[in-house]
């Protein structure tokens, strides 16, 4: 039984495997390589962006397994374009929230904390997203 079955589904999984090998490979990063370079202060910064990188690669993993789920089911086309939705803005969340604070650390270039918030942002877009499409992936169709 062939789970995957669209190649934007194939596209999506990939992507979400990629954000968790490079939230542990980066997070180790800076738990061995940066520790003794940067200040207390800019680890912080680092952890805190490692921290919701890897938060938002589980939630989207299970956003996909929700995903997958609901297309297999046939469930409602609102859930499907929701739960697809989320994990896309998890993904844009973590692209620019986590990586800017990584560059913030690692740079010390204040200038790069003035995109974080628009991830912050995705990342509120994705947890909106992804209730929606639970909601209608519970929701009995009519």
């Amino acid at each position: 039984m062939k789970l995957v079955k669209k190649q934007s589904d194939l596209v999506l999984i990939l992507l979400i495997c990629l954000a968790g090998f490079l939230a542990v490979a980066i997070g180790a990063f800076g738990a061995h390589g940066l520790k003794k370079i940067i200040s207390a202060d800019l680890m912080i910064t680092f952890e805190t962006g490692n921290k919701y990188h890897f938060y938002h690669s589980i939630t989207a993993l299970f956003a996909f397994l929700m995903l997958i789920l609901s297309e297999q089911n046939e469930t409602s086309e609102k859930s499907n374009k929701y739960l697809r939705l989320s994990i896309w803005m998890f993904l844009t969340g973590i692209l620019i929230f986590s990586f800017s604070l990584y560059f913030l650390a690692i740079t010390g270039l204040k200038i790069l904390g003035a995109i974080t918030p628009f991830g912050g942002v995705s990342f509120l877009a994705g947890w909106l997203c992804l209730g929606l499409g639970m909601y209608y992936f519970l929701v009995p169709k009519k």
